[in-house]
């Protein structure tokens, strides 16, 4: 079960996707995307809040005292992903069950892939590697874990691979 509201959206948004195709019969495909960084970036993401803060003499907020990972994604491998996947139409499994079904798969034309890297980085590392890109030293505000934040995100791409390569 989702353990933060943001996720809970993001599983409500995959529900209702789910529903509306096995209702009207609509080809969905859903494709969760995992700490999306480059060009044209959200400003609240780490790269550059913790950019923008450290050029500033600004503390960084380190939560979970840095013991935390993120499977972060460069943008043109998100773009890469969804145009190969796009013209790869989902298709209804005849067979499927609620009793012997998988979650992988749906009596509706639906599907949800991973997008990301599935190499996991250390959140002291990236701050690490910011540091020697700036060639500066973070000043780190080192907290408790948020209410609602996981440990480590990883992409499970390989459904994803076998589809479109």
């Amino acid at each position: 079960h989702p353990v933060s509201l943001y996720a809970a959206t993001k599983k409500a948004n995959e529900l209702m996707a789910h529903t509306y195709s096995h209702l009207y019969g609509i080809p969905t495909t859903g494709l969760r995307f995992f700490t999306v960084y480059g060009p044209w970036g959200r400003p609240d993401m780490a790269l550059f809040k913790f950019t923008k803060a450290m050029l500033e003499g600004k503390s960084i907020d380190v939560y979970n005292y840095g013991k935390m990972k993120r499977d972060f994604t460069y943008i043109d491998d998100i773009v890469e992903a969804v145009v190969r996947v796009q013209d790869v139409i989902p298709q209804a499994n005849a067979d499927w069950t609620v009793e012997s079904g998988s979650p992988a798969t749906s009596s509706a034309p639906y599907r949800v892939y991973n997008i990301g890297n599935s190499s996991p980085v250390e959140l002291m590392d990236y701050i690490t590697a910011l540091e020697e890109a700036l060639g500066m030293e973070a000043k780190k505000n080192m907290m408790p874990i948020q209410p609602g934040d996981v440990l480590d995100t990883s992409a499970d791409t390989q459904p994803l691979y076998d589809l479109v390569g």
